[in-house]
């Protein structure tokens, strides 16, 4: 029974038992009839590159086989929305929310497209932005072999600092399902790609304000996010795009 338990643990089926981390929530999308609204909403549009073309369309959103698929698509489907564009995210703010000392770890996959801006993400229940802090667990560019992994603050902002490094990228395996994850303590942020360290982002004394605000409950942002001064032009012709969530997973440290 053992060898059986591990061998699924090994391929992801079941969660990991850890002399570090325990396992206090997961997410896997086996629900049926969309996505459990105890946890989640769906982002509203907003007016930065990264949220204006959200929107609430139900097809943009699926669950199915075990997964959460969100969709971009070209907008032909709602004539009184003049955005070119439509893309489909949830968050977990006011609803689920990851403190200090734990670990945040997502299982995804990634479809390609020109413009796609895929990402997974963590804001501050309370604090504006940079100064309540930003973590990306997760962006990925158009179709790359890459994901990028960030910190944003009002320190990060500040002009002419680049120490601590603040991002880091490694590879992904672009045709397949790869883990990302993030472990919140209250010195230091540690980030991997499947289970492979990245970089550690540490808190550090410095007369500079806003350096480390992540002491603090944070929400999770999941979307499928589309053009914009970094990734540049959509790509019409290559849409709808998706990325599909098969789980997220929550860990507080023992």
């Amino acid at each position: 029974m053992k060898t059986f338990l591990f061998l699924l643990c090994m391929a992801g089926m079941i969660a990991c038992s850890s002399p570090k981390w325990e396992l206090v929530w997961e997410e896997n999308f086996d629900q049926t009839g969309g996505f459990d609204e105890t946890y989640w909403s769906k982002i509203p549009r907003g007016t930065s590159d990264w949220n204006n073309y959200m929107s609430d369309y139900d097809s943009l959103f699926a669950v199915q086989d075990g997964k959460l698929i969100l969709r971009g698509i070209v907008n032909n489907v709602l004539p009184g929305d003049t955005a070119p564009f439509l893309t489909g995210g949830v968050f977990s703010k006011d609803k689920f929310l990851f403190e200090p000392e734990g670990r945040v770890e997502i299982r995804a996959k990634l479809f390609g497209a020109r413009g796609a801006w895929p990402a997974i993400w963590m804001l501050p229940q309370v604090g504006k932005w940079p100064d309540g802090g930003e973590i990306d667990i997760m962006e990925r560019l158009n179709g790359e072999s890459i994901a990028y992994q960030t910190v944003h603050s009002r320190y990060t902002h500040t002009p002419g600092i680049k120490e601590p490094p603040s991002s880091a990228t490694d590879t992904i395996d672009p045709g397949d399902y790869n883990v990302y994850s993030v472990e919140l303590y209250a010195d230091s942020l540690s980030f991997y790609i499947n289970d492979t360290h990245t970089f550690t982002y540490p808190r550090v004394k410095t007369d500079i304000e806003g350096q480390f605000p992540f002491v603090k409950p944070f929400y999770l942002l999941i979307d499928m996010q589309l053009g914009g001064s970094w990734v540049g032009a959509v790509g019409a012709e290559d849409l709808p795009v998706e990325m599909w969530i098969d789980r997220v997973r929550y860990y507080k440290r023992k």
